[in-house]
């Protein structure tokens, strides 16, 4: 069941952002309510029939949808601009079910080859164990992806930016030669954020976000949504997720909600911190060089400022001393916190090479531009001079 559109079609989407798909009770509470049920129950057999039958749609079981997570789902679609979303338990539900919902054996998927380490998993090993054939591509080259899709493919799969290398995409232009080629393009839009990036605008067809990031924000829950056209969430995605069960908690749907509200406010606090901190650490004689999708010195700085509204909310660098001289780093800071967890309020520290990505080969990781020094910084609401001030500090002691 889908909760009806409570909004007005002139309101922008920081409006949307708080308002959009409330869905009141009798009661007429300000806040969302937490429906925290498992079922529902039917005045007569002839109720519950139809519920069944689709004749009267309506709430039957909380694994098939939840009031509280179907505001959750229609406010993420009205934010995104798609007709259809569908939550999930977390991210990597999210991206699981947005392919495995869409192949079988003998169908062909193209990913681009610089991907979250689970992402990589289920495209590099899951898929092909059940007769997918898969391909990996250099995102960034146009030449591949249309070399790649020169012959039938289902499904599409990359990330822009990337996780963590912030490597970027052409969306427009890759959606063009997929759809030539059949396929269905698949964007992980989580570092970007749908108020910085919108993929399906751009030619994608379905979007995945770790809603565990940026839209709560904070720490608290997981989760995940996968957004669309009705037609691929109601025939495709929809029967997949009601028979294999990674629904959403109520409890987290609120938590997500409540994130939501308070998402513009965060991005575009994170976003110009971190690109005052990139633009500070470019040129340190520590780094080898700095991450930063619309720095000058990033060569697809062009594609970012034309595809992207900022830079975001991520920054990466590579140290000189490799491996030795990261931990050292990391273990002088003093206000960034060490975490593999991005988009939280507080700013956050990785080494991809041993956390993230660990379970790549050296050869995975060097084609994606993972170096041995290489940190991922998510940046978050500090005041950005004391974190200057700590990432200053912590590279005298790399």
């Amino acid at each position: 069941m889908t909760v009806k559109r409570d909004i007005q079609p002139n309101w922008r989407p920081a409006t949307r952002l708080v308002h959009g798909g409330q869905l009141r009770s009798q009661y007429k509470e300000t806040s969302e309510a937490i429906f925290m049920t498992s079922g529902y129950v039917y005045e007569t057999a002839e109720e519950a029939e139809a519920a069944f039958d689709n004749s009267q749609p309506r709430f039957v079981y909380s694994r098939f949808g939840n009031p509280t997570v179907s505001m959750f789902e229609e406010r993420m679609a009205l934010l995104e601009g798609a007709e259809m979303a569908r939550a999930t338990a977390s991210g990597m539900a999210a991206v699981f079910a947005a392919l495995a919902c869409q192949v079988k054996a003998g169908d062909r998927v193209v990913a681009s080859d610089a991907l979250f380490g689970s992402c990589q998993y289920i495209v590099g090993e899951i898929l092909p164990k059940w007769g997918v054939e898969t391909a990996f591509v250099d995102g960034r080259d146009l030449n591949q992806w249309r070399d790649a899709l020169s012959k039938p493919t289902k499904a599409v799969f990359l990330e822009t930016p990337s996780n963590p290398g912030l490597r970027l995409v052409d969306v427009p232009a890759v959606a063009e030669l997929a759809h030539k080629a059949g396929a269905c393009v698949v964007v992980d839009n989580v570092f970007a954020t749908p108020l910085l990036q919108q993929p399906l605008k751009q030619g994608a067809d379905v979007v995945v976000y770790s809603a565990t990031k940026h839209i709560d924000g904070q720490g608290r829950s997981l989760g995940g949504v996968i957004l669309g056209s009705r037609k691929f969430i109601e025939e495709t995605l929809q029967p997949f997720l009601r028979h294999t069960g990674p629904s959403l908690s109520p409890m987290n749907a609120w938590i997500l909600l409540k994130g939501l509200e308070t998402l513009e406010l965060r991005v575009q606090k994170q976003s110009a911190n971190a690109l005052k901190i990139a633009q500070k650490l470019q040129g340190h004689s520590k780094l080898k060089q700095v991450h930063y999708p619309t720095l000058d010195s990033h060569p697809q700085a062009e594609l970012a400022r034309r595809q992207m509204a900022a830079g975001g909310t991520m920054v990466g660098f590579d140290l000189a001393g490799g491996k030795a001289s990261a931990f050292r780093f990391l273990n002088a800071l003093k206000l960034v916190l060490i975490s593999n967890n991005l988009g939280d309020s507080k700013s956050l520290a990785t080494h991809p090479a041993t956390t993230t990505h660990q379970r790549l080969t050296v050869e995975q990781r060097a084609k994606q531009g993972i170096d041995e020094g290489m940190i991922r910084l998510s940046i978050g609401l500090e005041d950005v001079d004391d974190l200057l001030d700590d990432l200053l500090e912590a590279l005298k002691a790399a």
